[in-house]
C-alpha cells in the first residue's frame, strides 16, 4: 500500500508539472520582468529629467564656459589696447609737435619738408618700443600724413612711418622678445640694433588702408576726444605682408586740432590664437572668433580666429555666417551653401557709446562643426544604450543564478518527497518543504500502521471464520455453500426444496456460528479468503 501511495504522488507531480511552467522558469521570468521594469523605470526617469539630452547640456556648459572665458579675455585685451593706443597717441602727438616746434616747424609742414621725417620718427623709436612692450601687442605703428619723396608716382598712397614687430611666439612671456623693423627708415634699425623684417618696406602703402583713412577722416569731420576716435580695423592682410592682423588706429592731433597721422597697436593672428585658445580637449575642431556683426550674421572675412586647427581655412569663400537659434540649445551658424556650425556668441563693446564708430558691432563667438556635436551626442547616447544593455544582461545572469540558487533546494526537497524513504531525508533548510516532508512521513507511518492493524484484524477474523466452519451442521453447510455461490435466500429455498422460513432459520444459525451479522459481511469474508488464496471446506 505504501508503494502504491508513493507512485500515485509521483504521477500527480508529473501531471502537475506537465500542466504548466516549472517553478524555476516562473521565478526566472518573474525576476526578468522585475529587471525589465526597473530598467524601463530608469529610462523613464532619465527621459523626465532630461538625462538623454544631458549630452547637449554638458556641451552647452562646455561651450558657455569657454565662451565666457574668451569673452572676458578678449574684452580685457582689446579694452586695454584701446586705452593704451589713445594714451600713446596723446603722448606722441605732444612729443612730435614739440619736436617740430624746436625745429621751427609745425605738423602742417611735414608734407613740404620730407627731410625732417627720419629724424622725427627716429626720435620716437624708444617711445614706440616702450609702448609696444607695455601693451604686450604684436606690433606698434606710426603713420604720418607725408611721404619722403612726393614726386614718386604713388606718392599719394605712400606714407612715411614706423612699424615695429614683436615676433611670435615670444610676445606673450619672453623677457627678451625678438624685435624687427617692418616699416621705417633703415637708419632707425641700424641705430637701434634691430634687424629688418623679411617683408620690410620703408613706407606704408595706404592705397587700401581703412585703418589709416577712416580715423583720419573722422578726426577731421568730428571734434571728439581721442578716446572717441580710435578705430579697430577688421582683420586684414597689410600690403606687402602675409599675416592677417587687426590694427587699433588713433589719430594724431596737434594742439590746434590738425590731423597729421595715426598711430596704434597691432594684434596679429598668431597673438590672437595664442591668447584666446579654447579648450579643444573634447572637440578638436572647436574655435573662437572675434568678428564684425553684419546684419543677422558674422562677417568672417574680417574675423580673427583661434583654435586647435586652422579655422580660417574653412572660410575660403569668406561668406558671412547666418545666425539662427537651434532648438533650446546652441545657435546655428550657416554659410550660404556651405558648412554649418553650432555654438554661442556674445556681443562685445569695442567702442564707448559716444564714439564715432559705435555703430560698428562686434561679437565673440565660440563654435564647432555641427557634425562634431551631433557625433558627440550620438556617442553619449550610444554609451548610455550600451550601459542599459550591460545592465539588462547582468540582470539576466543574476536572474538565472538566483532562480537556480533559490529553486535548487525546493527541487531537492520534491525529489526527496518522490523517493520511497522519507525517514532518512535530510533537512532542506526550507521550513515549508521540511514541514511537508515531516507531514507526509507521519501520514505514511499512520497509514502503514492502520493498514497493518487492519491486516492483522482481517487475518484473525479469517482464521476464526475458517475455524468455525466445521461447526456447521450438514443442512447449514449446504445453505452456506449456496451462499458462497452468490445465491440469495429465496434461490437457496428453491434449490433445496425447503421453505423460506427454514432457510432463514439455517441462515441465522450460520451467522451465529461464524460470527457475522449479515449476508454482505459473510460474502466479504468469503471473498477475502479467495483473494488470500486460502481454501475452506
Amino acid at each position: 500500500m505504501t508503494v502504491n501511495k508513493l507512485e500515485i504522488i509521483k504521477q500527480e507531480l508529473k501531471k502537475t508539472s506537465a500542466l504548466g511552467l516549472s517553478m524555476r522558469l516562473k521565478l526566472f521570468l518573474f525576476l526578468m520582468v522585475l529587471v525589465v521594469v526597473m530598467v524601463l523605470g530608469v529610462i523613464v526617469v532619465f527621459l523626465l529629467t532630461g538625462t538623454f539630452t544631458a549630452g547637449l547640456g554638458m556641451n552647452e556648459k562646455l561651450f558657455s564656459d569657454n565662451l565666457n572665458h574668451a569673452f572676458r579675455s578678449i574684452s580685457k585685451q582689446y579694452g586695454q589696447l584701446s586705452a593704451q593706443a589713445v594714451e600713446f597717441a596723446g603722448d606722441l602727438s605732444i612729443s612730435m609737435e614739440n619736436t617740430l616746434r624746436e625745429k621751427g616747424r609745425t605738423v602742417t609742414d611735414l608734407q613740404d619738408h620730407p627731410e625732417i621725417l627720419e629724424d622725427l620718427l627716429t626720435g620716437e623709436y624708444q617711445r614706440a618700443l616702450f609702448s609696444l612692450q607695455r601693451a604686450k601687442s604684436s606690433g606698434v605703428f606710426i603713420i604720418l600724413d607725408a611721404t619722403v619723396n612726393p614726386k614718386l608716382e604713388n606718392a599719394a598712397d605712400s606714407r612715411a612711418g614706423l612699424f615695429i614687430k614683436n615676433m611670435e611666439p615670444n610676445i606673450l612671456s619672453a623677457s627678451s622678445p625678438t624685435i624687427l623693423l617692418l616699416r621705417g627708415f633703415p637708419g632707425i634699425g641700424r641705430k637701434n640694433h634691430i634687424s629688418m623684417h623679411a617683408q620690410w618696406s620703408m613706407e606704408f602703402d595706404t592705397s587700401s588702408a581703412p585703418y589709416y583713412r577712416i580715423p583720419m577722416l573722422e578726426a577731421t569731420r568730428q571734434k571728439l576726444s581721442l578716446s572717441r576716435l580710435y578705430y579697430w580695423n577688421p582683420a586684414a592682410t597689410l600690403p606687402g605682408t602675409s599675416e592677417e592682423v587687426m590694427l587699433c588706429s588713433v589719430s594724431l592731433l596737434d594742439s590746434k586740432g590738425n590731423v597729421f597721422g595715426i598711430c596704434g597697436f597691432e594684434v596679429s593672428a598668431m597673438l590672437f590664437k595664442l591668447a584666446h585658445m579654447p579648450d579643444s580637449s573634447t572637440y578638436t575642431r572647436l574655435f573662437c572668433m572675434l568678428a564684425p556683426v553684419s546684419g543677422n550674421g558674422l562677417d568672417t572675412s574680417g574675423a580673427m580666429f583661434s583654435g586647435g586647427y586652422s579655422a580660417r581655412s574653412i572660410f575660403l569663400q569668406e561668406q558671412p555666417l547666418t545666425i539662427e537659434k537651434h532648438r533650446r540649445f546652441f545657435f546655428r551658424y550657416t554659410e550660404e551653401g556651405g558648412n554649418t556650425y553650432l555654438g554661442f556668441h556674445l556681443p562685445v563693446e569695442m567702442y564707448p557709446r559716444d564714439s564715432a564708430f559705435y555703430d560698428q558691432k562686434w561679437a565673440v563667438a565660440l563654435m564647432a562643426p555641427a557634425e562634431d556635436i551631433k557625433n558627440s551626442l550620438a556617442g553619449f547616447n550610444f554609451r548610455l544604450a550600451v550601459l542599459f544593455a550591460v545592465l539588462m544582461g547582468l540582470g539576466i545572469v543574476i536572474s538565472v543564478f538566483l532562480s537556480r540558487l533559490y529553486i535548487k533546494p525546493i527541487i531537492e526537497g520534491l525529489d526527496k518527497i518522490k523517493s520511497e524513504v522519507l525517514d532518512d531525508a535530510s533537512k532542506t533548510k526550507i521550513p515549508e518543504i521540511d514541514e511537508l516532508i515531516e507531514f507526509l512521513s507521519a501520514r505514511l507511518h499512520e497509514k502503514s500502521s492502520r493498514e497493518s492493524q487492519e491486516k492483522d484484524l482481517s487475518s484473525t477474523m479469517l482464521n476464526d471464520f475458517i475455524k468455525n466452519l466445521p461447526t456447521l451442521s450438514p443442512a447449514e453447510r449446504a445453505v452456506f455453500n449456496l451462499y458462497v455461490r452468490q445465491h440469495t435466500a429465496k434461490e437457496i429455498a428453491g434449490i433445496l426444496c425447503l421453505s423460506i422460513n427454514t432457510i432463514k432459520t439455517h441462515t441465522k444459525r450460520i451467522y451465529s456460528k461464524l460470527n457475522v451479522s449479515s449476508r454482505a459481511e459473510l460474502l466479504l469474508l468469503i471473498n477475502m479468503l479467495k483473494e488470500a488464496g486460502r481454501e475452506f471446506k
